[in-house]
């Protein structure tokens, strides 16, 4: 597994708001965490969030329950998806990349597109969270091949230098964040294909979507999202523990150990 990025990946990543990097998983280890998320994604059933966060489940949102399936945290049932996910490797890249000293891991997730699964509208990542950081950063590792053809990642470079934090549902509006910011339209996006046990970190303001997946195969992959430390509670309790939630105010570091732990430093 790799544990660090170059001076031009960094480059690239402040730039352009994403950075694909081959290759952060040997194949072996690509098989051992596939394993272990279908394994956590079983076991969570019907569930959306791990024990321990907001009790949601699917069959709210039948479109977007379509587009992907969505398990959160579910580094929690899993210790070998806690190695992987929540271990020092990933969180000094993301550390490295953003130029941040250290950062607290904020929600992993494993996210399914199922065969012939709706498109990803294009959204931002950040508006969603309970704090806002122009400095949080996502990994997404590709447990399959991502093409075109089955859901790949696409990206508008250099949309994060131009987001604020009002956002797009993922709903059947494809191009509503562009309504939003009509600028961000007039950049072209780059779809990024990746083989499996690559991935690929995005700034949490940088707009990106997926298509539809047009294949009888799902699109297995797993990502985290991470937030610098010191970071400050918003009031969107998002996926806090109820009893957590309620304990902050705004402006309140979110700098609980058990929920929201220092995974990486540059």
């Amino acid at each position: 597994m790799k544990s660090e990025v170059t001076d031009d990946q960094v480059r690239e990543y402040q730039e352009r708001g994403f950075v694909h990097i081959p290759g952060l998983l040997s194949p072996a280890e690509v098989a051992e965490l596939k394993a272990a998320v279908l394994e956590a994604v079983e076991m969570m059933a019907g569930r959306k969030i791990a024990p321990g966060g907001v009790d949601q489940v699917e069959g709210k949102d039948f479109y977007y329950d379509k587009v992907f399936t969505q398990r959160i945290n579910v580094s929690k049932l899993n210790e070998t998806i806690n190695r992987y996910i929540r271990g020092p490797e990933i969180g000094n890249m993301a550390s490295a990349l953003a130029r941040q000293p250290a950062m607290r891991i904020y929600l992993d997730q494993a996210l399914i597109k199922e065969p012939y699964g709706n498109p990803t509208a294009w959204h931002l990542d950040n508006p969603f969270w309970a704090f806002h950081s122009r400095d949080a950063i996502s990994i997404w590792i590709a447990l399959e091949d991502a093409t075109p053809l089955n859901g790949c990642l696409s990206f508008v470079p250099g949309s994060h230098r131009l987001a604020r934090y009002d956002n797009a549902n993922i709903g059947k509006d494809l191009a509503g964040l562009f309504k939003i910011y009509p600028e961000m339209a007039e950049t072209d996006p780059v779809a990024v294909p990746m083989r499996a046990g690559d991935c690929s970190f995005h700034n949490g303001l940088t707009a990106h979507g997926a298509g539809a997946n047009m294949t009888r195969r799902r699109r297995i992959a797993m990502t985290a999202a991470f937030m610098p430390d010191g970071c400050t509670f918003n009031g969107c309790q998002d996926i806090l523990p109820t009893a957590y939630f309620e304990s902050l105010n705004v402006g309140d570091r979110l700098c609980e150990d058990t929920i929201n732990p220092i995974v990486g430093r540059a």
